[in-house]
């Protein structure tokens, strides 16, 4: 099983004390004066918008964030790219799959992929982003229209050869990447350069009563059975998929986040074909409703609600006496679950209630 520690903010505190102590005599009062001056200054370094921590990069690029969507059948592993997301957002497609929003603005990948087609589902879930470009290869015509009626910067593929490359041993339709280097290159003149606007608040630790659990399964289907596990050492949950295969990357660096919510959202199908094979497009309206939710962070699950009042305000995390719940610094993986799925978690030695003041 491969490890790797997330990212943690470091804070540089310094502490100067510059103490003055002056006496004088008073020949009504005797009184003494005594005079001290103490001057604390905290530095805390600009953390990446997107996560809470600081930019693998040293600082947090001035850029916008961009969102690539990367296939996640079976043929299509092992992925490029995912080890080096802010976001991932895993959203439920025909068949029984799944596919990625892998969303990308404080670290740089050299491959990312294999990038596929757009969904519909894909416009409610960058709305909170800043207007992202999206990066992907096509779509069914309605899909297309409705991500150029949103707005949003349409980063396909399919149009920018330039922007792609054919790793050797990938295969159609499995073999079209990208870099992030190559996707910001190609975003259209007068997108909007402003760095996202955080989503999330981070914490070291909870700020809501959680319960200790030492693994969480979510059974998509049999193509993506997928558990993460807690793994204490490197402080990040780990994702396998039939319980023990690890998620690895084609770089060998296993999946992992700091926070995996689990969104439960409610799914309908059609009313157009998405594929030759009669599958219908899954659509799910993610704003304007609310629903359950389980974030899971720092070894514990924190159940609650979500809500999110529009397309272009972030979803929120509540916990069950209505405080919006607090992630830990790091990758976050989103976990659109549809409502059908029955989610389990494995519970650890005790109950944890210690909170965070911030």
């Amino acid at each position: 099983m491969s490890t790797r520690s997330m990212a943690r903010p470091l804070g540089a505190v310094t502490l100067i004390v510059a103490g003055a102590l002056v006496l004088g005599a008073c020949s009504s009062s005797h009184a003494k004066k005594k005079a001290v001056a103490t001057t604390t200054s905290t530095t805390a370094p600009a953390v990446c918008p997107l996560t809470g921590a600081p930019s693998p990069l040293g600082t947090p690029p001035n850029r916008p964030a961009l969102a690539v969507k990367v296939d996640n059948y079976q043929a299509a592993r092992p992925q490029s790219g995912l080890d080096d997301t802010d976001l991932v957002f895993e959203e439920p497609v025909e068949g029984g799959i799944t596919r990625y929003v892998a969303v990308f603005q404080c670290n740089n990948a050299t491959s990312i992929g294999p990038v596929r087609s757009a969904r519909n589902i894909d416009i409610g879930i960058l709305g909170q982003l800043g207007n992202p470009g999206l990066a992907h290869v096509g779509g069914i015509n309605p899909v297309l229209s409705n991500i150029s009626a949103a707005g949003i910067p349409n980063l396909d593929l399919g149009n920018y050869a330039q922007a792609i490359t054919h790793p050797s041993g990938r295969y159609a339709p499995y073999d079209t990447y990208t870099s992030t280097a190559a996707l910001y290159g190609i975003l259209p003149a007068g997108t909007s350069t402003a760095p996202p606007k955080p989503i999330y608040t981070y914490t070291p630790k909870p700020n809501s009563t959680g319960t200790s659990v030492t693994s969480v399964h979510i059974p998509f289907s049999s193509n993506s059975d997928v558990t993460w596990d807690w793994n204490q050492t490197s402080g990040a949950w780990l994702r396998f998929y039939n319980g023990t295969q690890p998620d690895n990357n084609a770089n060998g660096v296993q999946n992992q986040a700091a926070n995996v919510i689990v969104q439960v959202v409610h799914l309908t199908y059609g009313p157009w074909l998405e594929n030759s094979e009669g599958g219908l497009e899954v659509q799910a309206v993610l704003s304007g409703t609310t629903g359950p939710a389980m974030v899971f962070r720092n070894g514990v699950q924190i159940s609650g609600t979500w809500s999110r009042s529009s397309v272009s305000s972030p979803t929120v995390y509540t916990d069950a006496k209505g405080t919006a719940i607090t992630m830990a610094p790091g990758r976050t993986w989103i976990e659109l679950v549809p409502d059908t799925i029955a989610v389990t978690s494995v519970p650890g030695a005790a109950t944890t209630t210690t909170t965070s003041k911030g």
